[in-house]
């Protein structure tokens, strides 16, 4: 072999060595074009639950503005005292009644409680055993008068309970504190909500002396504060 036939075989060689892989240009190609489809894909799903999230939201803040509940409202329209005797150590006897006005201002949605007590108070102190009371519910715009006899026998109480009533009593004017707690939800057509606390104090200012037995008068009118 000659000289330059050697040169020519070498260079040959070098240039096959050196030139690129038919076999990688492909594979390179279709790895990248695979992983471009994938982010797109994703990038949709994506938007397309963020969408549907943001539309959730509307629907539920429209829902809300329109249907919005709001606490019911309670007020003491009458009152009565059929017993209220004290004995040692000091105990007192009770027997009282308290009509409460509950109304639901919604034009929309009902409002179910369950689980409710009706008690009264005297200087935070209770003077009749929590009384339980049958579940209720209130239609649209609908009222109902809770006027149960509460009352019991031998109620432990404090001297200051004592001396108070007796003081108020030779006064002629006292202030009660009525309690009904419970449970309720609201409910509008098939959407329910959750059971919420539900604790409303009215204070009741009554005329009231030793010779009382039965109705007595209001000296103010008593609107319920209302906690839900």
């Amino acid at each position: 072999m000659g000289e330059g036939e050697a040169k020519a075989e070498h260079a040959a060689k070098a240039d096959h060595k050196n030139a690129p892989s038919a076999s990688s240009t492909p594979e390179s190609y279709s790895k990248e074009g695979g992983g471009g489809g994938g982010g797109g894909a994703l990038r949709a799903i994506c938007g397309a639950i963020f969408t549907i999230l943001i539309l959730l939201g509307i629907i539920a803040l429209i829902l809300w503005l329109v249907y919005r509940p709001h606490k019911p409202r309670l007020t003491v329209v009458g009152a009565a005292i059929y017993d209220l005797n004290f004995t040692a150590p000091p105990l007192i006897s009770t027997s009282v009644q308290f009509s409460v006005l509950a109304r639901n201002p919604n034009r929309r949605v009902s409002i179910h409680y369950d689980k409710l007590s009706m008690y009264v108070t005297y200087k935070n102190q209770i003077i009749t055993p929590p009384l339980p009371l049958p579940p209720l519910r209130l239609g649209h715009k609908s009222t109902v008068v809770i006027a149960p006899v509460m009352g019991g026998n031998g109620i432990p109480v404090s001297p200051e309970v004592a001396n108070g009533l007796k003081n108020d009593e030779a006064y002629g004017v006292v202030l009660m504190r009525v309690v009904i707690l419970g449970r309720l939800r609201w409910k509008a057509g098939a959407i329910k909500t959750g059971r919420y606390g539900f604790y409303a104090r009215c204070d009741v200012w009554l005329r009231f002396n030793p010779s009382s037995n039965g109705e007595v008068p209001l000296l103010a009118p008593s609107t319920c504060k209302v906690d839900v």
